[in-house]
């Protein structure tokens, strides 16, 4: 005899359409979950994926709290481009900007410094009856009188010169149309020092020789008159 098909007991059918409903809310929640459905501090640090949370997304003074942690956030874990300027790199590029702005200042001016006729109000350029030599304007003749090594020292120093040394003398002799005085040239050198107010200064012929005369005798002398003046 055929035995007949046995149906499962209501208990059954209703166990089975309970697990199936339990299990479709759950997918159907964990489908559903975002930002706004999380619990704050619900997650704890270590739960975050690497890259997941920019940093606009931070609350103020949030990575100054991990200073004392172990969970440290580095250098490779930040996007560079959510970063804004520094401001000490703001005023290190303005400082940056101003330091060539000094320095083309001071190359424009040494350009004016070339072509201007005075330095801060000081005549530049060697003045008539003198020409440029060794740097400075040398007078090209001898003064028409002879004078003591001191009072003709003072006499260059009034006109805002000094005498020149030897070897200068020596090397100015021998430009072209430069001729020295005959009976020597006063230097600004002193040759001997014997007490005072009694010394001898170094002298230099027609020929350019260096020589030597006490500085109570009287030479002719010219003076060297710096280019600003």
């Amino acid at each position: 005899m055929r035995q007949g098909i046995r149906w499962p007991s209501p208990a059954l059918v209703l166990a089975a359409i309970a697990l199936f409903v339990a299990l479709g809310g759950t997918v159907y929640a964990a489908g559903k979950i975002n930002g706004k459905t999380i619990k704050v501090k619900s997650l704890p640090g270590n739960r975050l994926k690497p890259h997941s949370v920019p940093v606009n997304r931070l609350k103020p003074g949030a990575l100054g709290s991990l200073s004392g942690s172990t969970a440290q956030i580095t250098g490779a874990e930040i996007n560079e481009l959510s970063l804004g300027q520094v401001p000490e790199a703001a005023h290190a590029e303005t400082a940056g900007k101003a330091q060539s702005a000094v320095e083309a200042e001071t190359a424009q001016n040494a350009i004016h410094a070339v072509n201007a006729a005075t330095v801060n109000g000081h005549s530049a350029g060697c003045l008539p009856g003198t020409r440029l030599f060794a740097g400075a304007c040398w007078q090209a003749s001898a003064a028409d009188v002879a004078l003591t090594a001191p009072a003709a020292a003072a006499s260059c120093a009034a006109q805002g010169g000094t005498l020149p040394e030897a070897l200068q003398l020596v090397a100015f002799s021998q430009q072209p149309g430069v001729t020295l005085a005959a009976g020597d040239e006063w230097s600004g050198e002193m040759s001997s020092y014997t007490a005072p107010g009694i010394y001898s200064a170094a002298t230099v012929s027609t020929a350019g020789v260096v020589g030597s005369a006490p500085s109570a005798d009287t030479r002719k002398f010219r003076c060297v008159i710096p280019l600003v003046a």
